[in-house]
């Protein structure tokens, strides 16, 4: 039986469907997500979001944060990842990743407020999913 995943942000649905299993990275560390899988509410971190689907490949996507709420009901369970951003590995423009990377790791010194270092872990991300 599959996990009903639905990848939002405030902009768009950014992807969804069924999965057989879906992982995601938390505040406490990584997160497994089967069907059947209890109720659960999980503040996400920038990070990979991976998606088994029933052909064995993994569907890959990045967040920048966001929460992960899972219920099932009535023998199907559903996985909403809810993020300001969101985006899939085939979306990704390696190029300006790497661009953001050196302009927030040259801007990081200036950094009072911590903008850096989460512009920085961001780009990171998105870099190290597409290589």
């Amino acid at each position: 039986m599959a996990v009903e995943v639905h990848v939002v942000t405030p902009e768009r649905e950014v992807w969804s469907g069924p999965v057989e299993e879906l992982i995601a990275r938390g505040v406490e560390g990584e997160v497994g997500i089967l069907s059947g899988h209890a109720p659960l509410l999980v503040q996400l971190v920038i990070g990979p979001l991976r998606m088994l689907e029933a052909d064995g490949s993994w569907m890959l996507a990045v967040v920048d944060g966001g929460f992960l709420h899972v219920a099932t009901e009535g023998g199907v369970t559903r996985a909403d990842v809810l993020a300001a951003h969101a985006e899939l590995a085939h979306e990704i423009d390696l190029a300006a990743a790497r661009r953001r990377l050196e302009e927030w790791e040259n801007r990081s010194a200036e950094d009072n407020d911590g903008v850096a270092k989460a512009e920085i872990a961001k780009a990171m991300a998105r870099i190290s999913l597409t290589s």
